[in-house]
């Protein structure tokens, strides 16, 4: 389980990710265009992960058609995931948001601190306290 975040102008570290089992772990337009990136990644769990730099994708690209291709299909799914969250954050409220984490990422749930998951939603952490306060009673 690895958190990405970054830290805001007040010293806050806002969580911008939650990457499980089989999941990529990237900021990846940093990475496309080779420029240091402001977003930080902690292993929440053990983790044996593998990192290939930028020549390296390159030259597997060059090699293997193959590859070329699943790296396409990884662009795409990091693409969606991105455009999901940015699309969480201007069409739902932050209780939908946590009913949609719960309902769609229940395994990483059960796995991550409620701080981490308040600042991933966008609300403060008594927010968070309220919201599932409230569904309770429901």
């Amino acid at each position: 389980m690895v958190r990405g975040f970054y830290v805001d102008e007040k010293g806050n570290e806002i969580t911008t990710l939650f990457s499980k089992e089989g999941e990529y772990v990237t900021h990846y337009s940093a990475f496309i265009t080779q420029t240091p990136s402001r977003y930080y990644f902690q292993c929440l769990e053990h983790t044996n992960f593998v990192t290939l730099n930028y020549q390296q994708i390159q030259e597997g690209y060059e090699k293997f058609m193959e590859l070329e291709r699943y790296g396409r299909l990884i662009a795409e799914e990091i693409l969606k995931t991105q455009r999901n969250r940015i699309e969480s954050f201007q069409f739902q409220n932050a209780e939908e948001r946590y009913l949609d984490f719960i309902t769609h990422r229940s395994e990483v749930f059960q796995r991550i601190s409620l701080t981490h998951l308040a600042t991933y939603l966008g609300i403060e952490r008594p927010s968070l306290s309220r919201i599932r306060k409230r569904l309770m009673k429901e």
